[in-house]
């Protein structure tokens, strides 16, 4: 009898531990590459333009010479904003950012379509994650 107590005991604190592993685990994955971003974007206040400067991103010019081109802000350096962490960043913004996998501006992975904040809409690619 002691055995088949032991063995639901175990079982339930495995059950509880696992269950406990695989919550902290998903909590570590988001945080875990995954605090800052290395960001460009293309920002537009019409929705017409930014389709300009997605077409020319699909016709293979390169994301900071379409930025330089086509963006509406002040991030001069061909879209470039830097390392930007966690709430720094406006909600879809930021989802939409965090959720891209890093590339180059030769070879971009960006929003499309693009993201509408209160600002316009952002073309985004990231080019690193830490």
């Amino acid at each position: 009898m002691p055995k088949k107590g032991q063995a639901k005991g175990k079982g339930s604190s495995s059950t509880s531990a696992a269950e406990s592993a695989t919550s902290s685990d998903k909590k570590k994955g988001k945080s875990k590459g995954g605090t800052a971003v290395k960001v460009r974007h293309i920002l537009c206040e019409k929705h017409s333009k930014v389709m300009e400067a997605m077409a020319k991103l699909k016709e293979g010019i390169a994301f900071n010479q379409v930025a330089t081109q086509y963006s509406e802000d002040k991030a001069r350096q061909g879209g470039d904003l830097g390392w930007m962490t966690r709430g720094s960043m406006v909600g879809p913004f930021q989802e939409a950012a965090f959720n891209l996998e890093p590339s180059t501006v030769a070879s971009p992975s960006y929003t499309d379509p693009p993201v509408k904040t209160k600002f316009g809409y952002h073309i985004i690619m990231i080019e690193g994650k830490k």
